[in-house]
């Protein structure tokens, strides 16, 4: 067992240095943090244009005002209440633009990374590169702002009674698939070689539960353990942010690389996880 273990953990530390995995995850949530301010605008345009202002005022908000200082959470209101007094329709569609188009850039590092770990050269001209990467960056927006949403405006739906069990649980579901749905396109048509489904499935999940983990573990620091309100806590938000981005950029990385490694095991004579794991196939 101690052996096994040994082996497992070598062969995870040659995988990110032969494969680059930190230096990527690095590009890959540097892009991500470019889009998501224009992913906030568009989730706002979206609640405004919707009608659903109060899922601000009586979930997101109180929750965001009770972690700053009571200046910054009036700035930030008031930033909110900006746009939703705006023209809801030319904001949607300028922040729509702006996350696709930072969106795709993240799109083109996964391309890269998962080419990388893949072991295939990059043969698409721009031409091709860039349509693909708008196109998946188009899926996941759609993706991510419908998880947050059903997240967020579900719980609107039913406030009393059987129904609302149904909602409250049946919200994470839709979330949760909607996530899953990202990851896969992103592991299926990012490379150069678009990978068979049966080799998305085990890494997908595998991003999926360690992603749900990751944020349940920054979601209990946010709110038990550190502190906003201090002048160093305004910068600390910034920290974690760039922190939980980045793990999640790893862990999506490492996702891809427990697809390859699956398959490497259905191949003959090639040691891959399940070998070192030793519970391959006999």
């Amino acid at each position: 067992m101690q052996t096994r273990l040994k082996q497992f953990v070598k062969l995870w530390i040659e995988l990110f240095a032969k494969h680059e995995l930190l230096d990527h995850a690095s590009s890959m949530a540097f892009a991500v943090l470019k889009a998501l301010v224009p992913l906030t605008l568009l989730g706002l345009a979206v609640l405004g244009a919707v009608g659903e202002r109060r899922t601000w005022k009586e979930t997101i908000f109180p929750r965001v005002q009770s972690h700053v200082q009571p200046a910054t959470a009036n700035a930030i209101d008031v930033a909110a209440q900006k746009i939703f007094s705006s023209n809801s329709t030319g904001l949607i569609v300028f922040a729509s633009l702006l996350a696709l188009w930072y969106v795709s850039g993240s799109v083109r590092g996964v391309m890269s990374s998962t080419n990388t770990v893949y072991g295939c050269e990059e043969t698409r001209s721009w031409k091709q590169r860039y349509p693909i990467s708008l196109g998946l960056a188009a899926a996941i927006t759609l993706c991510v702002v419908g998880a947050i949403l059903a997240v967020l405006v579900a719980p609107a739906l039913a406030r009393h009674g059987a129904l609302q069990v149904v909602v409250a649980i049946g919200r994470w579901v839709v979330a949760v698939g909607l996530l899953a749905l990202a990851v896969g396109l992103l592991m299926r048509f990012a490379p150069v070689e678009p990978r068979p489904k049966t080799w998305v499935s085990g890494g997908s999940i595998l991003v999926i539960l360690a992603w749900v983990a990751a944020t349940l573990v920054f979601q209990l620091l946010v709110t038990t353990l550190l502190n906003f309100k201090s002048a160093t806590g305004n910068l600390g938000v910034f920290l974690v942010l760039c922190g939980y981005v980045y793990t999640s950029a790893i862990i999506f990385l490492v996702g891809v690389e427990v697809d390859e490694l699956l398959r490497a095991d259905a191949k003959e004579g090639e040691r891959g996880l399940l070998h070192i794991l030793g519970i391959a196939r006999q």
